[in-house]
């Protein structure tokens, strides 16, 4: 599937979103796909996009820091645009490491990545010299049993990985409510499972308060990040509830 090109702007105070816009996906609006590289003394880079994009985002990834730097990866779980240029990451970086939950590293990545990765436990931290990202597992919110998303202490930054997920191209950070853009998204996309899932992960993640939301599809989110999340959680119990049956299947590529 063709990129619109891939930009780099910075989020929160050395946190760079690296953005590629998919324009035949999810109809006419399209979709972005969002890395997040988060600068220290051990750079660490949350998702890698698809392999197809790999040049690309490479190529940006370059333009912050060096290949032979950059020391963690980690995502929000497994599938192709969180971690399919895993392994080809991997190969161009001489001293990377994935860093994931040790649930889904026993019960994918283990298996998957051309390196041995570090299992996480809940609440671990990763060490990255001057700053600390930790680790919070959100089973199925909005996907798999292994989602998981990563706070960054000092700029108070979540990692949220597809929570807050929009369609189309906004700009890479913005102070507007994205809640009625997320719902919007999750109408056409169906990508999270029925029950309370999604919601008590996020009322769980409003009690860190972050001040920038790093979103995986969309427009990031400055400002009172604790409300945000508390608005969608709320928004999504109160959402009309949906039929299972002829549900169509999560995804977003179009073929």
């Amino acid at each position: 599937m063709a990129m619109d090109g891939t930009r780099v702007d910075e989020i929160a105070d050395g946190i760079y979103r690296i953005s590629s816009y998919l324009p035949g996906a999810v109809g006419a609006r399209g979709l972005t796909i969002n890395q997040f590289l988060v600068l220290a003394d051990e750079p660490l880079l949350f998702h890698t996009g698809l392999r197809a994009s790999l040049s690309d985002t490479l190529a940006a990834v370059t333009r912050l820091v060096s290949p032979d730097r950059l020391r963690w990866l980690s995502f929000g779980h497994v599938e192709a645009d969180e971690c399919g240029a895993m392994n080809q990451y991997l190969a161009a970086c001489p001293h990377l490491e994935v860093a994931f939950g040790a649930l889904g590293c026993s019960l994918s990545v283990d298996d998957l990545a051309a390196r041995a990765p570090r299992a996480l436990v809940p609440g671990e931290a990763v060490d990255l010299g001057a700053r600390r990202v930790v680790v919070l597992p959100t089973p199925h919110a909005p996907h798999n049993q292994e989602a998981q998303v990563l706070f960054e202490e000092t700029t108070g930054t979540l990692l949220c990985g597809d929570l807050f997920t929009q369609l189309g191209q906004g700009p890479a950070v913005t102070t507007l409510c994205l809640v009625e853009e997320a719902l919007a998204a999750e109408a056409v996309l169906h990508s999270a499972p029925p029950g309370d899932a999604v919601p008590a992960a996020l009322d769980h993640l409003a009690d860190l308060e972050p001040r920038t939301l790093a979103v995986m599809h969309g427009s990031s989110f400055e400002g009172d990040g604790g409300t945000a999340l508390r608005e969608l959680a709320g928004a999504w119990r109160a959402r009309p509830s949906e039929p299972t049956e002829g549900r169509p299947v999560a995804g977003w590529l179009t073929r």
